[in-house]
This record gives C-alpha cells, sequence and structure tokens, in this order.
C-alpha cells in the first residue's frame, strides 16, 4: 500500500491574517512540502498540472525534477497531467527525461482537466475531451513502446518514422493512472489497457464513486488483466489533524470556510459528513480512512490533500509530522493485514521491471 500527498499548487490568502504568499513563495513551499513527505516516510509526492491563477504548478515536470535530485525514495507523480491539452509526444519525452533523473521513481496520472479555458489556449475543443484523452493517449503508449512509430489521427499532425528521445528507463514506460471524478470512459480507458484508475472523491459522496470504481473493476477483468479485486485503485483524501479534535476543527474552520473550491457553500460538518474530509485528532483519521477499504475495496494507493486553502507552510509540515508519525504506520498495517494475497501491491519501476524481464526469460525459454 502506497501513501502520499497531493497539492493543487493554490495561492490562496490565508483567512486568519490576510496573508497571501507569493508565487516564488508557494514554489517553494511545494517542494518544501515534498522533501517534508519523504522526511516522515510518505510514498508518494504528486502535483497538479494548472496553467491559469490562482494556481502555479504549470511545469510539473520541471518541479519533479528538482524533487528528484534532493530526495531518494519519493516515487513523484501528478495529479494530473493533462492528456487533452498536451501534445503525447511532450509527454512521452518529458517523462521519459524524468524517469532516467530520478533512477525510475517516477508515475504520473492521467486527467482531462477541469477548467474549460485550457483547452482554447491550447488549441484544443473542450467539446472534444473525451475523444482527445482516448486518442491522445493511445499514441502515448505507442510512443513509449514502440522504437519507430507511424500515425495518423484526428487532433494532431501525422507522424512517419518518429522515435521519442531518451526512451523509457530500462524500456519500462512509467506506470499510468487514469484520474476521473465522474466519467466512465476514462474508467474503460483505464481498464482497457490495464492501467490505475484513481478516483479522487474528495468533493463527492462515496456512492458516486463507489459506482465508477465498480465498473473499472468489472472492466479490467473483462479485458484479462486479472479479477475484479486485482484491479489497480488509488483514492484521494483530505484531513486536518491535531492532537486534540476540537482543536483541529476550531483551527480548519476559518480555512475551510472562505476557500475558493468549498467556501461558503456546504457547513464543514456537512461537508465531513458527506465527503472524505476528516478533521480531528490522529484516530478519527485512521478510522475514516478505514473505511474506504469497507467501500471502495483493497486498493493501493492513497494521496491526502494537504496544503491547500491558504494553510501557512508551518501548518501544513505540522500536518505532515502528524500524519507520519501516527497515522501512515497504522493505517499501512491495517490495510496490508486485510488485503488478500493475491490482491497486488501498487507496481512500481522496479516490479515492472521484474515482469518485463521475466516476460524475456520465458520467451527465450
Amino acid at each position: 500500500m502506497q501513501f502520499g500527498i497531493f497539492t493543487v499548487g493554490d495561492v490562496t490568502t490565508d483567512p486568519t491574517t490576510g496573508t497571501t504568499p507569493t508565487e516564488h513563495e508557494r514554489i517553494k513551499a511545494m517542494v518544501r512540502i515534498a522533501l517534508k513527505a519523504e522526511e516522515v516516510g510518505l510514498d508518494v509526492f504528486a502535483t497538479g498540472e494548472h496553467h491559469n491563477p490562482p494556481f502555479v504548478p504549470s511545469s510539473p515536470t520541471t518541479m519533479l525534477g528538482h524533487i528528484a535530485a534532493r530526495t531518494s525514495k519519493l516515487i513523484l507523480s501528478t495529479s494530473t497531467t493533462l492528456i487533452t491539452t498536451n501534445d503525447p509526444v511532450k509527454i512521452a519525452e518529458d517523462f521519459a527525461m524524468l524517469q532516467h533523473l530520478a533512477d525510475g521513481r517516477v508515475d504520473l496520472m492521467m486527467g482531462r482537466g477541469n477548467t474549460g479555458p485550457v483547452y482554447p489556449w491550447f488549441g484544443q475543443d473542450i467539446r472534444q475531451g473525451i475523444p482527445l484523452a482516448i486518442e491522445n493517449y493511445a499514441l502515448l503508449r505507442r510512443l513509449w513502446r514502440e522504437e519507430v512509430v507511424d500515425w495518423e489521427g484526428k487532433f494532431r499532425t501525422p507522424l512517419q518514422g518518429f522515435t521519442s528521445t531518451p526512451r523509457p528507463l530500462d524500456d519500462v514506460p512509467p506506470f499510468v493512472w487514469h484520474g476521473s471524478i465522474r466519467s466512465p470512459e476514462i474508467a474503460e480507458q483505464a481498464a482497457y489497457y490495464g492501467d490505475g484508475f484513481f478516483a479522487n472523491h474528495i468533493f463527492w459522496p462515496k456512492e458516486h464513486f463507489q459506482q465508477l470504481i465498480a465498473f473499472y473493476r468489472q472492466r479490467f477483468e473483462h479485458y484479462g488483466h486479472g479479477t475484479a479485486d486485482q484491479a489497480v485503485v488509488g483514492l484521494g483524501g483530505q484531513a486536518f489533524i491535531r492532537p486534540k479534535s476540537q482543536d483541529a476543527w476550531n483551527e480548519f474552520r476559518p480555512y475551510f470556510d472562505n476557500a475558493p473550491v468549498y467556501g461558503h457553500g456546504p457547513t464543514l460538518e456537512e461537508f465531513t459528513d458527506q465527503t472524505p474530509l476528516t478533521v480531528g485528532s490522529p484516530q478519527e483519521v485512521i478510522d475514516k480512512t478505514l473505511t474506504f477499504r469497507e467501500h471502495f475495496g483493497d486498493y493501493q494507493r492513497q494521496l491526502f490533500l494537504m496544503d491547500h486553502a491558504g494553510l501557512p507552510l508551518k501548518v501544513v509540515l505540522e500536518q505532515l509530522d502528524l500524519l507520519g508519525e501516527h497515522v501512515i504506520p497504522v493505517l499501512r498495517k491495517e490495510l496490508d493485514a486485510l488485503r488478500p494475497a493475491h490482491v497486488p501491491d501498487a507496481p512500481t519501476h522496479e516490479s515492472l521491471k521484474a515482469l518485463k524481464d521475466a516476460a524475456l526469460v520465458g520467451s527465450r525459454a
């Protein structure tokens, strides 16, 4: 079981002080948060990709390459990479380069994005979001797996005798998660290729995502990648932790009430009741996160959003201390003990390389 954090990289005013970080301060803070994640024993750091204010992570591979040079164990990922508005050739080359720099500690999450204006900024039509995601990803897979590619599609110019460089490290492409909050077509795409499916269920009730994940599992089995319970599932989550529950509620409430994404809407009590957001003690975070397995089955990756809504860096680092010391060790032990032996761990570069090497040996026997 992999545990980690993801960031959307928002630049938000702290409602308790009126202070707004500069873009420079926010970018540096994201790096510090990633380094802290490794320090406290988390497995994954993932950054979003945005091209509009108030967000700063417009170049995820640049940031992750910098973090790769300052870490040794942390898996570096995205949440998400925009498969619809990025050229698949550029994605193939950027993430292969990152693979080499990070010695394989790289995977990525594909997504369509939820910011409508980004499509025309990059010469695309949001009404073609699903077809773009399907076509672009089909090309990306070929670029990583075929030395020379001839290709023609609907949304970009043809390729003739094209070789993407550098080639993936050890000839093993990065593992791909497909992120979605509402689209069965994306769950179908993940299942068809035997990729991971990441349900970032931080805003909607669990019932919606139970249906989406169940559909992905069913289709994963249909395409012959394994049984439904062997499908590779990741989940989002949110938490604000203090040793005493009431302290957590009191401290987090002004951030929640003024957050751009959900402020001035449901109350904090309503939101924690209806979504995965947990505000309270470490034990309360543990208890609620353990219910995710009951709702969605055994899964492989759990990422928490911890650095949003204007929370100051000092508070976020304190959150990661509590998460790493008091929450993750218990969750790791409990969930690993409950997971049946036939349900796989999340793929890593090392495990994918071992499968490839075993297949080569088998083909020569």
